[in-house]
């Protein structure tokens, strides 16, 4: 390991960064650990208790947890400008743990109408910290820590919604499944808050700011922030349009596993795996070519790399069999590591994009502000989010296939991310 690496994991020895690292990897493992559990409990089980068909479940689950993003996220920018924030997000953990709670008994009394009503309040939950994760995080590292930092944090929340994931699927396909789920989302829940209650203070930068409850209005409001500064809009929309291409690939990639490389649910657990590992050793890659700030180079890079791997995903799987593989007979058809490169490089592409952008924008935006800013931020991720899946549900039902949907996207990605590089680089 260089002196580099030594210094970025150096802050997880440290009282500034440890608890609050801990505290946002466990919030992400366990929305992952509940969703996922949620999911197969809808497919596999909801024939049983509803005559709603389980894709009508599934897309009503997505859009309860992303709802509270455009409604909550302006007001939540705002509470955490305005208040200390280790308080605040210590309280943020408790309405976690409470909600875990009311999980924990509608899996025991097996109320699926009641679990898929609580992913509303885990998208409130999430809204509310979303603000508070980016905000705190320049209040306790140095401008030179600033990358590392970030891509601490941001390759972290992928390996815990990776490993949040898996969890929830193999603790519901127990035999006690709901019962092994309920005590793992309250336990982790607790653990969570615990990890928050070392966090240090971390004063409010905006104590006398008058709160605006209506959303609409402090959403546009929000949005203005952003636009004050023309290289921190392009910025953010930047990385929107990340969270746009990732989702498009999250959840076409189990589909095309299926349908273009013959896959069984194991070639999809490890694409995803190494797609997440990918973005966290992409992640930490940017500190060690961010030696004076924020290394621009690395957005085109990283913008150049997904186009290529995913324009390569579309010419590469060659014939297919008529039966699902396996990893093991999988990887023993030569074409198909070609696939694993492509899959591996999208996620380290997608580290060496994202983390440059997130740190400009907490160095540009003024400390009274960053909140705000971030709230708006959350709002148009969300936004491209639906809009992703949206565009995927018109094109793939009139006909397109999966590859030539991540071959539009990659086009189009270019394209976006060298206006992104070129204007900020200006």
């Amino acid at each position: 390991m260089s002196k580099s690496d030594s210094r970025v994991f150096s802050l997880l020895g440290q009282r500034r960064f440890l608890p609050f690292f801990l505290t946002q990897f466990l919030g992400a493992f366990n929305d992952n650990v509940f969703k996922n559990a949620l999911i197969i409990l809808i497919a596999f089980n909801s024939a049983q208790t509803t005559s709603v068909s389980a894709d009508i479940l599934t897309n009503l689950s997505a859009g309860l947890f992303i709802l509270p993003f455009f409604l909550f996220s302006a007001t939540a920018g705002q509470l955490i400008e305005k208040y200390e924030k280790a308080t605040s997000i210590r309280y943020i953990k408790l309405l976690e743990v409470f909600i875990m709670l009311a999980a924990a008994v509608a899996l025991y009394l097996g109320s699926l109408y009641w679990l898929i009503a609580l992913l509303f309040l885990m998208g409130l939950q999430s809204s509310l910290f979303g603000p508070a994760k980016y905000s705190y995080i320049p209040q306790h590292v140095s401008q030179d820590e600033l990358v590392a930092a970030n891509a601490l944090v941001q390759s972290g929340t992928f390996i815990a919604i990776l490993v949040g994931t898996m969890t929830g699927g193999l603790l519901i396909a127990m035999e006690q499944g709901e019962r092994a789920i309920a005590v793992a989302v309250v336990a982790l829940a607790l653990a969570g808050y615990l990890a928050a209650r070392a966090i240090p203070p971390t004063p409010s930068h905006n104590r006398d700011l008058q709160i605006n409850w209506n959303p609409f209005t402090e959403t546009w409001r929000n949005i203005g922030f952003i636009r004050q500064s023309p290289a921190v809009f392009v910025a953010v929309l930047g990385i929107s349009w990340f969270w746009f291409v990732g989702a498009t690939y999250l959840v076409q990639l189990p589909n095309y596993t299926r349908v273009a490389l013959s896959g069984n649910e194991q070639v999809v657990t490890l694409l995803l795996t190494l797609f997440t590992v990918g973005i966290g050793v992409g992640s930490l890659l940017c500190h060690r070519f961010s030696k004076r700030g924020v290394n621009f180079s690395l957005v085109i890079i990283g913008a150049v790399g997904l186009s290529l791997f995913g324009i390569d995903l579309f010419f590469a799987p060659g014939e297919r069999l008529g039966e699902l593989q396996a990893v093991k007979a999988f990887l023993q058809h030569g074409e198909n590591l070609r696939v694993v490169v492509d899959v591996l490089g999208l996620g380290v592409s997608g580290g060496l994009y994202i983390v440059p952008l997130f740190t400009y924008v907490q160095q540009q935006v003024d400390a009274s502000r960053l909140s705000r800013v971030i709230a708006g931020n959350n709002i148009l991720n969300a936004l491209l989010m639906v809009l992703s899946a949206v565009m995927a549900m018109l094109l793939l039902g009139n006909g397109m296939s999966i590859a030539q949907l991540f071959l539009l996207v990659s086009v189009a990605n270019l394209l976006i991310g060298w206006g992104v590089y070129a204007r900020l680089r200006c």
